[in-house]
């Protein structure tokens, strides 16, 4: 146990590295049960998060105590089949989400604009 614990004080990780992971493809019927069952054999759980509404179906969130913890199952389960589904677990970062989140709030009002003046792109 001393031993895993010196290797891990001496791992330098990369930057993105993070406790909370961000699953998407996941089956739509899949339970809180399987989730620690398929996630709990890598670390300590702190709270899973399965998304519920019609746009967040199919992801959730997965915190770990432990940040070597989460990267041990980022290694592990990035491609791991369940109920036919390949999962992609990747770090979550806040700082991409929320970009990706305004992009999409300034297209919408783009698209509002360009409807209440008559401005069409598809001319050009």
């Amino acid at each position: 146990m001393a031993a895993l614990s010196i290797r891990r004080a001496n791992t330098r990780l990369p930057p993105e590295v993070n406790r909370a992971l961000y699953v998407r493809n996941l089956p739509f019927n899949i339970s809180s049960e399987e989730m620690y069952d398929i996630f709990g054999k890598y670390g300590a759980i702190r709270q899973i998060r399965i998304g519920t509404s019609r746009e967040t179906k199919g992801t959730a969130y997965v915190v770990y105590e432990d940040i070597y913890d989460a990267k041990n199952a980022v290694d592990h389960l990035s491609g791991f089949n369940v109920a036919n589904r390949y999962l992609i677990v990747l770090y979550y970062q806040p700082s991409k989400m929320s970009k990706k989140a305004d992009q999409r709030k300034k297209e919408e009002e783009l698209a509002k604009l360009q409807e209440k003046y008559g401005v069409s792109t598809k001319d050009k």
